[in-house]
């Protein structure tokens, strides 16, 4: 099977791609110059750079290519939508055709110009099925009575938000809201918490857009997520089973237990589009 790969960063991509050549399939990888890692170049079957705003560089490359079937892998922080990056004729004729800048608009708008181009968006999962996350405990220890309230509440604050393309994580103690993820990221929110925190216990909750799809903005949580709850004090990761990509899961689960995090799957809640 032949796919084309838009990476942005973190290790998403990357895994990707290797397990693509496991599976014995092409990938034709356009990273993104602004975002994805140059270890994209000796993975993929072939390798092209665009920066963000060339859509139509995107899609020369793969008619060139002859690719069909585009699959997004990796995050494109959502401040570099607002950069200083001019975009090409093609995407300022869509930017300017939305009625909204949030994710779920100029990606589904991008999706729409590319269908009509004869390349597919397809699930961004589809090569990483085996790192979903499941349900039930996934880390050697399960939540604690407190912090299974913490996560219920924060479960229906976050999916809640999940609809305005706010964010897709909160960070929760006590029953109380401490942050929302916007456009830090979960980093730098779970941060921007523990300065709220006063020492007291932080839980993360990690929900997925309430949309049927995963094409694109699939929540990922990999070791890098550990090392910053360990950091901020905070000590369970809540996330959706079976939507939630876990990456590096044998470091990540091996820093938990270490660090002695919960980390535990939840059924989604309905989606709705």
């Amino acid at each position: 099977m032949k796919y084309g790969l838009i990476a942005g960063n973190g290790r998403f991509p990357i895994l990707a791609l290797e397990e693509a050549r496991k599976l014995g399939h092409q990938v034709v990888a356009i990273g993104i110059k602004e975002e994805a890692s140059k270890e994209i170049e000796a993975l993929a079957w072939q390798c092209h750079w665009i920066s963000l705003g060339q859509l139509s560089k995107l899609i020369d490359i793969l008619k060139a290519e002859n690719v069909c079937e585009l699959i997004m892998a990796g995050q494109v922080k959502h401040v570099q939508i607002f950069s200083s990056i001019a975009p090409d004729w093609r995407l300022a004729k869509l930017l300017f055709s939305l009625r909204e800048k949030n994710t779920d608009a100029l990606i589904g708008g991008v999706a729409k110009v590319l269908e009509d181009e004869g390349i597919h968006l397809r699930d961004s999962t589809v090569l990483l099925k085996p790192l979903l996350a499941a349900e039930g405990p996934i880390a050697r220890r399960k939540p604690n009575d407190d912090e299974e309230k913490d996560i219920r509440y924060g479960r229906r604050i976050a999916n809640a938000l999940a609809g305005f393309d706010i964010g897709q994580s909160v960070a929760i103690a006590e029953r109380a809201c401490l942050a929302v993820e916007a456009m830090e990221g979960t980093d730098e929110m779970l941060r921007r918490a523990a300065s709220l925190a006063n020492g007291r216990g932080i839980r993360l909750v990690k929900v997925s857009r309430r949309r049927r799809h995963m094409l694109f903005d699939v929540p990922v949580a990999g070791p890098q997520t550990i090392r910053t709850m360990k950091e901020t004090g905070a000590t369970a990761l809540a996330v959706d089973a079976g939507r939630t990509l876990l990456l590096d899961r044998d470091e990540l689960l091996a820093m938990a237990n270490e660090a002695g995090i919960a980390v535990c799957g939840y059924t989604p809640e309905e989606t709705t589009s």
